[in-house]
């Protein structure tokens, strides 16, 4: 079943607020609906399995690991109706190029990724690609200190909150970061 037209959908947020388990949904439900369904993920991210996109939960969803954005177009499948990136966040400015492109072919883009890096700014491609989408969702996680609805990654070095010329990426999950609210977000100088 091929789309009338493309079309790009951003899911976003910060770390632990189901990015992941909500793109893995609408891969599901693209799949029950007989679409041919591709992912791609950046090869970077390797902390559950280097062939699956896979959240904090569990869930996963087989997955093309790529280094480059560039290299995606061309591994899309003449078929293939709808194509789920992850981890966006992690790929070069080159993505947003390639979303657009194949949206322009009749594809259904869905990436999902962080907007925000752990000292709270703009994470890479997200701001061009929220910008440009048709569709954006931002989820929220729980603040680890207070339990209200927390929008930041809270990188921890050692249990004390990362220092803001450390490196941006560095890929891990509840062993180094942590979900905050806008108050006990800290980013120390």
């Amino acid at each position: 079943m091929r789309h009338t037209h493309g079309l790009i959908e951003v899911v976003c947020g910060s770390m632990f607020s189901g990015k992941t388990d909500e793109l893995i949904r609408r891969l599901v439900r693209a799949t029950i609906a007989k679409q041919k369904v591709q992912v791609f993920k950046p090869a970077i991210d390797i902390r559950y399995a280097a062939e699956k996109v896979a959240s904090h939960t569990g869930s996963t969803f087989d997955a093309i690991p790529v280094q480059k954005a560039s290299e995606i177009p061309a591994r899309v499948d003449k078929d293939t109706t709808v194509v789920g990136l992850d981890e966006v966040q992690f790929f070069d400015l080159a993505i947003v190029e390639v979303v657009q492109e194949l949206a322009a072919r009749g594809i259904r883009v869905i990436a999902a990724g962080l907007d925000m890096d752990f000292r709270g700014e703009p994470f890479g491609p997200m701001p061009e690609l929220m910008a440009k989408a048709e569709v954006v969702l931002k989820l929220h996680a729980i603040c680890m200190v207070c339990g209200d609805e927390a929008s930041r990654t809270q990188r921890l070095v050692n249990g004390k909150p990362a220092r803001y010329d450390e490196p941006v990426v560095i890929v891990g999950a509840s062993e180094m970061y942590e979900a905050r609210c806008r108050l006990h977000h800290e980013i120390p100088r």
